[in-house]
């Protein structure tokens, strides 16, 4: 792993000065997925991923970097984290490919489910995307399909088709190996993010952390389920849920330990300070999101 260019990457690195920032600009407004704990609805106090008070367009992306550059001088890091799937049109690398020519001393990140990836490889290159996260939570058909309803084939560019149950989610996972072995062979650093469901994948953590690893990955982050949608009724995992996932994990894989599960459009140093409000003005209802 690349550790001197993750100690400045506050999503990726353990490292980060106190006053090192981030801002995840909300230009994926759709979905190529169906997670059965996906949150659809307005979104303008729900602190978790995958929730934004209003979608942007790629055109506003580099005057909303400059306003969070004057709010946050210690800003380090530009992405786009939802809050639906970056890569399922081109509205995210579209932005972000404008915010690299302006400015091209920050860092350009993104998280995907990983389903269009490898189709996007050389946008996502030209973007200048050096750090990648990817949505993994099962490498087993059978223990995704619980978590996953389905998935759209053949976007961009030809008629999308839903495929669901054990072969939508075998699809899944087929797309995510060959994405992040590219990645990888492009020298990008690949973060894994794993949701913990209680009863689902809790005892399944540490094979996803050894496959992924195979195929490439650097970092794994165990992030605990906000039971939703379809799992509403699934307990979240506690501590002791997490800690033994997370010692499975880290017998394969480094394992990222002080995630804040933010929102699609944070912005400030995590944990310490948030200026979306600032930067996306009055808050009007948020369009229906879907977030993989």
């Amino acid at each position: 792993m690349e550790t001197e260019k993750l100690k400045s990457h506050p999503c990726f690195g353990t490292q980060c000065q106190p006053t090192t920032g981030r801002i995840h600009l909300p230009v994926a407004k759709d979905c190529n997925i169906f997670c059965r704990f996906c949150a659809r609805g307005e979104s303008l106090g729900l602190n978790r991923p995958g929730q934004a008070a209003r979608a942007i367009s790629p055109a506003e992306a580099v005057s909303v970097v400059e306003t969070a550059l004057r709010l946050c001088p210690g800003l380090k890091v530009v992405g786009v984290a939802g809050p639906g799937d970056p890569l399922d049109s081109g509205e995210a690398l579209d932005a972000l490919t404008m915010v690299r020519v302006r400015f091209p001393g920050l860092m350009t990140c993104l998280s995907t489910n990983g389903l269009a990836l490898c189709r996007n490889m050389e946008r996502v290159m030209a973007a200048g995307v050096e750090t990648i996260t990817v949505t993994v939570n099962a490498v087993n058909p059978r223990i995704l399909e619980r978590l996953n309803r389905g998935v759209l084939m053949g976007k961009g560019g030809t008629p999308a088709r839903f495929v669901g149950g054990l072969e939508g989610a075998g699809l899944l996972i087929d797309a995510q190996e060959k994405g992040i072995r590219l990645a990888h062979r492009n020298r990008m650093v690949v973060k894994v993010n794993c949701v913990l469901a209680p009863g689902i994948n809790d005892g399944h953590v540490g094979e996803v952390a050894k496959t992924v690893k195979s195929w490439g990955a650097d970092l794994l982050n165990v992030i605990s389920l906000i039971p939703a949608g379809e799992l509403a009724g699934l307990p979240a995992p506690g501590e002791a849920d997490k800690a033994r996932a997370m010692a499975a994990a880290e017998k394969h894989l480094p394992v990222k330990r002080n995630c804040r599960r933010c929102r699609a459009d944070a912005c400030g140093v995590p944990g310490l300070s948030d200026f979306s409000r600032e930067i996306y003005g009055e808050l009007g209802p948020a369009e229906t999101f879907s977030h993989g």
